[in-house]
């Protein structure tokens, strides 16, 4: 592994690639839509870069990791926060030795000079100027420009990147001239039984068969209602199950005692009737009562007082009257 690179007169030191072993299970066809993403089907084509979209814990970093390892690429994972600055994307200066200044590259950079592959995670979490900042890499140019260092930094021909979003509110609303440079939206789903079982197997290959049916019972009904337990949650909520059964060996929990122990202890008391909280969660979300206005909150609905009271029923009434 290369440990520093020389640009523009520059020496940037390299980050270190992700190898964590995580292998894609199930849902064939999004991997081959984000492979097919990074093809170059011509000399002047150039590649795409997606957007992962799904619930937190629906494998969105393990999809971009895998399609990575099927094309023999270093991976390189940038954790986006509300907090990022252009200089945490690109090179951040550090004190070095004897009071010199060195430049290291970040993952996303590293990935942009070996050919490697960046994955941008949890991309809705990052502000417009660190956004901006990128705009460059992600259409033709293929180029970020470090003020910190005074560089230009092209892409790597094999260059690949890839940006994972949650399915939910955005800390900052990613500004339309990014969106339009983070093409196709790949949207993940929920997996299948069998393909959740065989995830949980093959994480948690010692646990109990009593314990993963129990566990993919749970999460396989709470994807039918639409709530948001993920494979992550049903990972955590069988590690624990397991620990608290083996923490006693002449005492130990019963499975099913434990792991409703662990349902609570991980997901909260509601996680026990799905069916409420998937009612309580529609109820949130407006149901199919009407909105409530602000003046809803002070007045009744027929109190002459309240903004939206209509008179032309009372009209109506005396009329009859007559």
């Amino acid at each position: 592994m290369i440990e520093h690179v020389e640009v523009g007169g520059v020496t940037l030191h390299l980050s270190q690639p992700d190898t964590t072993e995580s292998p894609w299970i199930g849902q064939g066809e999004v991997l081959k839509q984000i492979l097919a993403c990074w093809l170059v089907v011509d000399k002047l084509d150039q590649p795409l870069t997606p957007r992962l979209v799904g619930t937190p814990g629906i494998g969105k970093t393990t999809l971009a990791m895998a399609a990575a390892r099927e094309r023999q690429q270093s991976v390189y994972i940038y954790q986006c926060t509300s907090d990022t600055r252009p200089e945490d994307l690109l090179v951040t200066p550090v004190l070095g030795e004897k009071g010199t200044i060195q430049y290291h590259a970040s993952q996303l950079v590293t990935a942009m000079l070996t050919g490697g592959i960046c994955v941008l995670d949890e991309g809705n979490r990052m502000n417009e100027k660190s956004w901006a900042s990128l705009a460059p890499l992600l259409d033709h140019r293929r180029y970020v420009e470090s003020i910190v260092a005074g560089i230009t930094i092209k892409a790597h021909a094999d260059f690949r990147c890839a940006v994972t979003m949650n399915d939910d509110e955005s800390t900052f609303e990613i500004p339309d001239y990014i969106l339009s440079r983070l093409q196709p939206t790949l949207q993940l789903t929920y997996p299948s039984r069998d393909d959740e079982m065989a995830i949980l197997k093959y994480h948690l290959p010692f646990a109990d068969d009593e314990l993963l049916d129990l566990t993919v019972e749970f999460l396989q009904k709470s994807h039918q209602l639409k709530l948001d337990f993920s494979t992550r949650d049903g990972l955590n909520l069988l590690r624990y199950a397991l620990k608290r059964i083996a923490q006693d060996p002449k005492h130990p929990l019963a499975k099913e005692v434990a792991w409703r122990e662990s349902l609570e202890r991980c997901l909260g008391d509601d996680a026990h009737d799905l069916q409420s909280l998937a009612d309580k969660k529609n109820q949130a979300l407006g149901g199919s009562s009407l909105p409530m206005g602000l003046g809803d909150f002070f007045f009744d609905p027929n109190d002459p007082l309240h903004p939206d009271y209509d008179d032309e029923d009372d009209d109506d009434y005396e009329d009859d009257e007559d």
